[in-house]
């Protein structure tokens, strides 16, 4: 939809802008810079962006039913108290796999944090990624692996249907899985959407009201809106050539926020000169509140 258009909001140059997640209660927005070690909690009606450097990467966060985040960091679960600036280690799945990081997650709708990771440089001659649900309980459980570059974790409005996907250029595939909310397990993969031949590689992915899911199209500078069978229903250009996701928020989660990858060579990878920054558009449907870790 051309007649879309996206704002930027914050020019804040971040070197891997991800995981944007809205807090419905302080009407903000968190997010990271995993490469800069930050967690962002952005302020919309003053503009304002409080930092928090937590001197490592930080892949993807999720709310708290009690207050506060859980963090996916590259050592593993923790608890962050905004407040009082506390970080409370939980468990790192992966400490014998320093080259592997966390990457992309999302809560389904029972309170369970799904979270992945990826190898940090792609120097290896096998996938190392894996996905990982970490229970309210604490309880921590490897559930998928072989992935590339985990990304585009999602669920759908009722919990039933989880979305996933691999980024990696060789892969660039979604694929969804019917899950079962009472006992966190998904079924068999089946393939949702193989993006080759579109001009983005699937980033982060949220499921709006109505059911459907939005890709970000990295590299290609769009989000791409797919109904729940897989058909695209729109694409929306944006003016940067690398978002990375994107999450509803606003008093009626009727605002699109968009992170985005940056450079310090933007002229050179041809991207914009606000590459890094965070943006926000009305995309004329609406999102739901995130859910948010039971523990």
């Amino acid at each position: 939809m051309s007649d879309l258009v996206a704002r930027l909001v914050l020019d804040a140059h971040a070197l891997v802008g991800e995981s944007p997640v809205w807090c419905e209660r302080e009407q903000v927005l968190w997010w990271v810079d995993i490469d800069g070690f930050l967690l962002h909690r952005f302020d919309p009606a003053s503009g304002a962006d409080r930092q928090w450097n937590l001197g490592e990467e930080i892949g993807c966060l999720a709310l708290r039913a009690t207050g506060g985040l859980v963090l996916a960091l590259k050592t593993g679960f923790a608890f962050f108290d905004p407040v009082t600036g506390t970080l409370d280690r939980l468990i790192d799945p992966e400490g014998d796999i320093p080259e592997n990081r966390f990457n992309d997650g999302t809560c389904d709708t029972r309170g369970r944090f799904w979270a992945g990771t990826m190898r940090m440089h792609k120097h290896g001659i096998q996938p190392t990624g894996a996905v990982y649900r970490l229970d309210p309980d604490g309880t921590c459980t490897k559930q998928m692996d072989g992935f590339w570059t985990i990304n585009g974790m999602a669920f759908s409005p009722d919990g039933r249907r989880f979305y996933f996907s691999d980024s990696t250029a060789a892969v660039r595939t979604i694929w969804v899985a019917d899950y079962d909310p009472e006992t966190g397990t998904p079924g068999p993969r089946r393939l949702f959407c193989d993006t080759r031949s579109l001009a983005g590689r699937p980033d982060g992915g949220a499921v709006d009201a109505e059911g459907c899911y939005w890709m970000a199209g990295i590299t290609g500078g769009e989000l791409v809106r797919f109904t729940p069978d897989g058909a695209i229903d729109r694409v929306v250009r944006m003016p940067v050539k690398r978002p990375t996701k994107l999450a509803f928020g606003g008093p009626e989660f009727a605002t699109g926020y968009v992170t985005s990858l940056g450079s310090n060579n933007w002229r050179e990878t041809g991207d914009a000169a606000e590459a890094g920054g965070l943006f926000s558009l009305d995309l004329r449907v609406r999102g739901l509140p995130a859910n948010r870790f039971g523990g």
